[in-house]
């Protein structure tokens, strides 16, 4: 006690004047990281502190609970210790944080499915696949037929299942599941599910492990294209079973005995099929079955080989040794059953489980791996590279190769067998946003391949899709596939057949299509009017009416690149300008437009839905990605843009759900996000945060930025805030932890943000490497003061795609207060359509 006395009373008389800021640490429960937060340095340890640190844990076992007045002098010694040692920046390297864990290892596939139809917290289920894999894995807890099949908060397990469900909103589409059962048959889904624990589970992006808890099983699962490997720890037993369920609404099974094989198909589906369509699959197993049982209807028919009907299942019964391992290879194809065995052959073959496992790793290894991060810590590394998994799951590759290794897909449109690629699952109005457009930053030889794709929808069906799943869905709005294309086209990809295209966005700039989702709905109004009328049953008009606008932008910039007949490019560029013609310089928003040129009566910025879709005005006003300058000069100019814009960060989230009848879940979203009217959740407000860059105040969009990161993403089952939609907003969080973001694909670049991280270094492509780099970056200093692009002075508040293509170094210096004077004038903003010379 004398001891420790001498040396606080030494501390106190050096530093105790320098140390103000440890006074609050002191008077409250003793924390490291608390300490490390007021000498604001990572949190790590010195070496050198080591002996302190065990020192305090013996002092507090020996002594805390006699007499805890010594305890708190110690503390008080040990901080004084620990800011002289570890706030010292030369005995601290100030090295950026690098995970030990490879980025697949640091995905999280749970993250996003916790969710409900009452509240999304990204509606997602863990992804077993490969890299836009023709065939997703998971578990399955919830019942047939739900587009809600899994959901992390459930403790039963109904089957292992082969699915390719885009969003529980559209949901699946030949399904099947697998689920291996001990002791007494239980073979309806009910009954066999099996508790489970999270604890006794492994889930990686290529890999899936899980224990059964009432059958004492184990069950493994490695994915490829079109294929995947289950291994299959059974107990000791004399009545081990594995149950093939091919599902409702059509399905068939036929067990080869002598060969160890299950063939069969699934036929359900909810909607966007022709009438031939079946998904045929194939089992292969390394154990031969003892009995043999199929199951149709309810009834179970033992000894029985085959079944067909609306509901069948094949059931292999086994005697199995205590740790005895079953090998299960399975594969499918929407062609044939032959080509579901070519599948099986080509992608597994004679490949052990371990191999099969080690490529599916090395897929995401390769993919993953092409973009580095270093700082930051590690809950956000789990977060980026989660994010980037989800991006790089759709859209689905919906080709196959046949026995002459020739491509060829099964038509979801036509139902023909044709050569060819083909994509799908995938709804252009969430992922043209970001996803696209990463992938022609990052994947230009695939975004070629989805062209080539869409050549062929066009051509099968007559139609660009809109929302595939596998062929058209009535679901979503907008025009968005010229999007798609133009920007394609513009950041030059070019092997793919563009002359068709072209024609393809012609035919819907003119015409409604089979589904309201394509071609566009309200055509007619709108080319004859210049916006689509409130009062004349088109619904969600006013929304209608601005993407169409920014679609016509993007058929512009591609009619000009084209050198297409001046009456498309001076016809295109008109109609780009009709969002003008729905805003209301009355009350400063986007508003429903009568027939007769008046506004609706009465108007409610707070509506949801109704003119809009899945939101209101606060959320659709900022659609003109193409022009906020122009939209600014209808708001009174930039000023009063920016106030406007801020303001919807702090509008109290009141909303009108009546157009509904219910509190929608994209509602519930906003409210909880505590951001005012800002609705993260749902697409149509997504880009807003970077509309600062346009009317002079970046900082405003560098603060809300990082708020959105770090507090709407985590690497938790519930750390998405709304639908994650086809990875775009997985894509968000990529491009904007990286610090630019695509507000207006088709116009080739990106507006700056603020970057989560130290550094990032980016393999392209072509070869080249583009690095950002941050130093200095934290939580704290989030804030650009100066950027430097290849040693030059960048004062603009974009880059270009060329920019990052050409390779280089973007260098951000960051810091915690903003730099009111860079990109503050108008020509630092980025393009706007009405600027353009």
């Amino acid at each position: 006690m004398c001891q420790s006395n001498v040396l606080l009373s030494h501390a106190r008389g050096n530093v105790i004047n320098n140390v103000k800021s440890l006074k609050k640490v002191c008077q409250e429960p003793f924390s490291f990281k608390s300490a490390a937060k007021v000498c604001k340095i990572n949190y790590y340890y010195p070496s050198s502190l080591l002996p302190y640190f065990m020192y305090f844990s013996i002092f507090d076992v020996k002594y805390k609970s006699k007499n805890p007045y010594i305890m708190r002098y110690f503390q008080l010694l040990l901080l004084i210790l620990f800011f002289l040692t570890a706030c010292n920046e030369k005995q601290i390297s100030k090295q950026a944080f690098v995970p030990e864990l490879p980025p697949e290892e640091l995905v999280n596939p749970l993250v996003g499915s916790q969710s409900t139809f009452a509240l999304s917290n990204g509606n997602t289920y863990p992804a077993i696949a490969v890299p836009w894999g023709m065939n997703f894995w998971s578990p399955q807890t919830g019942k047939m037929g739900s587009g809600w099949f899994y959901n992390y908060s459930e403790h039963k397990i109904r089957g292992i299942r082969q699915t390719r469900q885009p969003s529980p909103w559209i949901n699946d589409y030949g399904a099947f599941s697998l689920m291996p059962v001990t002791g007494e048959l239980k073979i309806t889904e009910d009954e066999r599910a099996s508790w489970f624990s999270h604890k006794s589970e492994t889930v990686k992006p290529y890999y899936y492990q899980v224990y059964l808890g009432d059958y004492d099983v184990n069950v493994e699962l490695a994915p490829t294209d079109r294929a995947a490997q289950l291994r299959i720890t059974y107990p000791e037993s004399d009545n081990s079973y594995f149950i093939v369920d091919a599902f409702f609404k059509g399905s068939k099974v036929v067990v080869d005995q002598a060969n160890q094989r299950v063939t069969g198909y699934s036929r359900n589906h909810s909607g966007g099929v022709p009438f031939n369509f079946h998904n045929y699959f194939v089992l292969e197993f390394d154990k031969p079955f003892r009995n043999v049982h199929t199951w149709k209807e309810g009834v179970l028919e033992q000894n029985s080989m085959q079944s067909e009907g609306n509901h069948v299942m094949a059931i292999l019964e086994f005697a199995t040794g205590k740790g005895e391992q079953v090998n299960v290879k399975v594969a499918s194809s929407f062609i044939s059953p032959e080509q579901a065995s070519i599948n099986l052959n080509r992608e597994i073959g004679n490949k052990n489980f371990q191999t099969t496992l080690q490529e599916a790793k090395d897929a995401w290894s390769k993919e993953l791996g092409r973009i580095r991060i270093e700082g930051g810590d590690l809950d956000q590394h789990k977060t980026f590279y989660t994010a980037l998994y989800r991006t790089l799951l759709f859209p689905r590759k919906f080709y196959e190769f046949n026995e002459k290794d020739e491509m060829v897909h099964y038509s979801p449109y036509n139902g023909e067998v044709l050569p060819g690629y083909m994509f799908t699952d995938n709804g252009f109005w969430d992922t043209f946003r970001a996803v696209f457009p990463f992938f022609t930053v990052m994947y230009p030889e695939m975004n070629n391949q989805i062209m080539k794709g869409l050549v062929n929808a066009y051509k099968e069906s007559g139609w660009l899709p809109e929302w595939a799943s596998p062929g058209h869905r009535d679901c979503m709005i907008g025009s968005n596939s010229a999007s798609l294309i133009a920007d394609a086209y513009i950041k030059g990809m070019r092997d793919y057949d563009i002359e068709t295209l072209y024609e393809a966005i012609l035919k819907n700039a003119d015409h409604e299509g089979p589904v309201t989702s394509v071609g566009r709905y309200g055509v007619e109004y709108y080319n004859t009017l210049g916006y689509i009328p409130y009062d004349v049953g088109v619904h969600e008009n006013t929304a209608r009416t601005l993407e169409y606008a920014y679609a016509d932008f993007t058929v512009w910039k591609l009619a000009k690149a084209l050198g297409k007949p001046q009456q498309d490019i001076d016809r295109f560029k008109k109609q780009a300008q009709y969002y003008r013609n729905v805003f209301d310089p009355g009350v400063n928003f986007m508003r429903g437009r009568n027939q007769d040129g008046s506004f609706q009566e009465p108007f409610s910025e707070y509506r949801w839905g109704d003119a809009f879709t899945e939101g209101n005005s606060w959320h659709y006003t900022w659609a003109v990605f193409h022009d906020p300058a122009g939209l600014a000069d209808l708001m009174g100019g930039r000023e009063a843009f920016a106030d406007k814009l801020e303001s919807m960060f702090t509008t109290p989230p009141y909303f009108d759900y009546s157009y509904y009848g219910i509190q929608i879940h994209e509602i519930t979203e906003m409210v909880i996000a505590n951001m005012g009217q800002y609705a993260h959740g749902n697409q149509p407000i997504q880009h807003g945060i970077y509309l600062f860059n346009y009317v002079g105040r970046p900082w405003v969009a560098q603060k809300w930025a990082r708020e959105v990161m770090n507090r709407l993403y985590t690497p938790l089952p519930d750390g998405l805030c709304g639908d994650e939609d086809n990875g775009q907003t997985s894509a968000w969080y990529v491009f904007s932890a990286l610090g630019f973001y695509p507000v207006c694909p088709g116009q080739p670049e990106y507006v700056i943000g603020s970057p989560l991280f130290e550094k990032a270094t980016i393999q392209l492509e072509n070869g080249n490497t583009f690095v950002i780099e941050a130093p200095g970056n934290s939580r704290e200093n989030i804030y650009i003061q100066s950027a430097r692009l290849n040693n030059s002075n960048l004062d603009k508040n974009w880059i270009s795609h060329e920019d990052i293509q050409n390779g280089g170094k973007l260098v951000f210096q960051m810091g915690d207060k903003p730099n009111l004077q860079r990109g503050s004038k108008e020509e630092h903003a980025p393009y706007s359509m009405s600027r353009e010379n």
